[in-house]
């Protein structure tokens, strides 16, 4: 008997209830006909696919409509309104399931609390998942206060947003998490394990696993400095670090061989440097490498692992280690004390009391001949800035985000070794991967080899596709982006956007060009645009625009809603704005959509907001046309309301091309209609011609939602329709009224006359 698949329109849940519970609401009459009750699993496939728990909705909702909650849109590479096909599926309970997540998460949250908040779910290897339990009907043996109260105590009440990616499970295909499950992190431990075991999947190994030594096993909470688990990598393959780490040999060089000269010349012998970048971009390995070829003694102190320590357990454990690495240090035998993600145990704000005493160590140990101290920091303004005093880390050295061809060497490199197929084009996959680490690239190679294995025949010889690789780049979030919400652009390019020709060449040569061809500007002598204003009556395609040019450029893109940066508390809206510009220039080349901006921007002078506003028009101002230069990163505002944006955020530097987005004509409603029916089958008496010129004062989001109403209304008739006819259009006419407003789009057309 064959599957019941059926096709429905996602939206996202909007219950808090369901938030990050991995559910998705089908109306009754869709669980009937798929044969299925509440809480049977179903597969879900939009760009990816992935599994959720399938739950009754309301009877009187839409039967068209699946219900998804926030990470499950997601996890199926889903935008509210888009097509997805739901069909039952056999979960198997997992006998293993590797985690990955956030330094502080692996360093607080044990296996077998991770396996708690997750009992009863349903992953698919790729998928985000949250730590929320699934509370909504909890499955036997749950305990769901306690799991919640042993979560807050570890991490704090950031627990709520942590999102983990399952790395891996066993069996393959969508499995159920059950009390059973052996449960662990990427190269960490797990339920099975002793607390000194290592879980290890097929992930990039660290570089910096300490190894056990005397006689018996190291207790967990005291690390034992030793030589990495792995050879440490020349520094010549370092694709892209290459020059970062000869530098720091130079440093480590005079400082381990020739400390007489610097005394001689008016300088110390001791030496402090913080080596920063984006995380995963390889500052761990680089320090390996450095020492290695120095031929220092690499001691290590993991910053998360001992910041998520109760401070007496913190103090003991980094005095524990720096006195061992004092110990160690010699002119013949020289140290490099690796102190990794620096912020966590040093925080710029809200500095614990512990940070004074760590400071206090770390001034002493630096001064021990032979030893250098060596930090790593992915946000080096959360770092505290004592660290930077001239006694502890007064040299900075930074790594940069792999640019294209970077990338494509970086493939090269990861690839070797690995069966091709002859029709792979590293060029092809390293542009698709902006942003994208050396941590990304691997996951990347990782996913395709699963890929691979997954369609092996028996007798076949095994190859990676370049079709393998592209679905591993689709599959893949870079780190730069794990923590942020994205616009999804669907796969949809400019050249798929019909009509507004102007609007798709003036947003090419404002925010394409830059990015593709920065010799020119270079050679002209002229600064890129930072930014772009579009602006138009609501529903016109100003969201559908940005996904189409980020799908062209290859972008990642950064979607911020206008209210969502404001914050009442003073400093924390414009520490947002910060941070927004800082996650860009790392996931580079970028750009940020700034929605709704007259919320963000408004004239200031005028709000009744404590000032919160006035100084975020501040903060974005110094961010757009600073001291500190935008690269590859391009900012982008929509409005419908262009006349209440701060005049100074639309000053030449900042967002200086206004572009208008007109409502369509009688043509490009036409074009948007079959654009949005492409994957709708349309019956012969259906012209869609003739019903865009009846359509006046309708805009591209009313002509989506004509199509849209009008498939629902043919499933209302029956679920096994098969086309859609010109009746279903017109009862779908009548239901869509036109949203357009005569006078604001009078009003917005004055307006660009006037900027014209």
């Amino acid at each position: 008997m064959p599957v019941p698949v059926i096709t429905l329109v996602a939206r996202l849940a909007t219950s808090a209830l369901d938030a990050r519970r991995g559910v998705v609401r089908l109306h009754p009459e869709v669980l009937d006909a798929l044969g299925l009750r509440s809480w049977d699993a179903v597969t879900l496939t939009g760009t990816r696919e992935t599994a959720a728990l399938a739950v009754a909705g309301e009877a009187g909702g839409a039967p068209g409509h699946a219900r998804l909650d926030d990470v499950t849109l997601s996890n199926a590479g889903l935008t509210d309104g888009a097509s997805v096909v739901v069909e039952p599926v056999e979960v198997a309970p997992a006998r293993r399931v590797v985690l990955a997540g956030s330094r502080l998460v692996r360093a607080a949250v044990t296996p077998a609390t991770a396996r708690l908040a997750l009992l009863g779910k349903v992953l698919t290897p790729g998928d985000a998942v949250s730590l929320l339990p699934q509370d909504i009907a909890p499955p036997p043996g749950a305990d769901v206060p306690g799991t919640r109260r042993t979560l807050a105590n570890a991490i704090g009440g950031v627990w709520t947003s942590e999102l983990l990616t399952v790395a891996a499970a066993e069996p393959a295909g969508p499995v159920s998490i059950s009390p059973t499950t052996v449960v662990g992190w990427v190269d960490g431990p797990t339920t099975a394990d002793a607390p000194t075991a290592s879980f290890r999947a097929t992930a990039a190994p660290r570089a910096s696993a300490p190894a056990a030594t005397g006689a018996g096993p190291t207790p967990a909470a005291r690390p034992a400095p030793a030589p990495p688990a792995e050879p440490a990598l020349p520094i010549d393959d370092l694709i892209g670090n290459t020059a970062a780490a000869r530098r720091l040999v130079e440093w480590l060089e005079l400082t381990f061989a020739r400390p007489e000269l610097l005394v001689r010349l008016g300088g110390t012998a001791r030496l402090g440097v913080l080596v920063t970048g984006p995380e995963g971009s390889g500052k761990t390995t680089l320090v390996h490498s450095v020492a290695a070829a120095t031929k220092a003694r690499c001691v290590e102190l993991n910053g998360p692992s001992a910041g998520a320590l109760e401070p007496a357990s913190a103090a003991a454990r980094v005095q524990e280690v720096l006195t061992s690495a004092r110990a160690a240090a010699s002119a013949d035998s020289p140290v490099v004390l690796l102190l990794t993600d620096v912020d966590a145990l040093l925080p710029a704000a809200t500095a614990p009391p512990l940070a004074t005493l760590v400071l206090d160590a770390l001034r002493e140990t630096v001064g021990t001949p032979g030893l250098a101290l060596v930090a790593t920091t992915a946000a080096p303004e959360n770092v505290d800035p004592r660290f930077r005093a001239p006694d502890l880390a007064e040299r900075e050295l930074g790594l940069a985000l792999p640019d294209h061809r970077t990338r494509a060497e970086l493939l090269r490199r990861l690839l070797q070794d690995v069966p091709l197929a002859e029709d792979v084009d590293l060029a092809e996959i390293a542009e698709r991967t902006p942003g994208f680490v050396v941590a990304d690239l691997l996951a990347v190679r990782r996913e395709a080899a699963v890929q691979a294995a997954l369609r092996q025949s028996s007798g076949e010889d095994p190859k990676i596709t370049q079709r393998d690789l592209l679905d591993a780049v689709g599959g893949t979030r870079p780190i730069s982006m794990s923590s942020t919400e994205t616009l999804q652009t669907g796969g949809i390019t400019l050249d798929q956007v019909g009509d507004m020709a102007e609007v798709k060449q003036a947003l090419t040569e404002a925010v394409l060009w830059p990015l593709r061809y920065p010799d020119s500007f270079a050679r002209l002598g002229v600064a890129a645009p930072r930014g772009v204003l579009l602006y138009g009556p609501p529903g016109g395609g100003k969201t559908f625009l940005l996904r189409a040019l980020a799908g062209s450029g290859a972008l990642n893109v950064f979607a911020v809603k206008g209210a969502e940066l404001l914050d009442k508390y003073v400093g924390e809206s414009e520490r947002a704005v910060r941070e927004l510009f800082r996650k860009a220039a790392d996931a580079a080349p970028s750009l940020i959509f700034l929605d709704e901006v007259d919320a963000l921007a408004p004239r200031r002078g005028g709000s009744t907001d404590s000032g919160v506003a006035d100084r975020v028009v501040a903060a974005l101002l110094t961010e757009l046309d600073g001291a500190t230069p935008l690269r590859d990163v391009v900012v982008v505002g929509a409005t419908n309301r262009p006349e209440l944006v701060d005049p100074a955020l639309l000053r030449p530097g900042r967002l200086e091309r206004l572009v208008f987005v007109p409502p369509p004509d009688a043509e490009a409603r036409a074009d948007i209609l079959r654009a949005a029916g492409r994957n709708t089958p349309l019956a012969e008496d259906v012209d869609l011609d003739a019903l865009a010129v009846e359509l006046e004062g309708y805009s591209a989001a009313d002509c989506a939602a004509i199509l849209r109403e009008a498939a629902l209304t043919a499933m209302r008739e029956s679920l096994d329709a098969t086309e859609v006819t010109a009746a279903h259009l017109a009862a779908a006419r009548r239901a869509v009224p036109p949203s357009l407003d005569p006078v604001q789009v009078a009003e917005l057309e004055a307006y660009a006359a006037r900027r014209a």
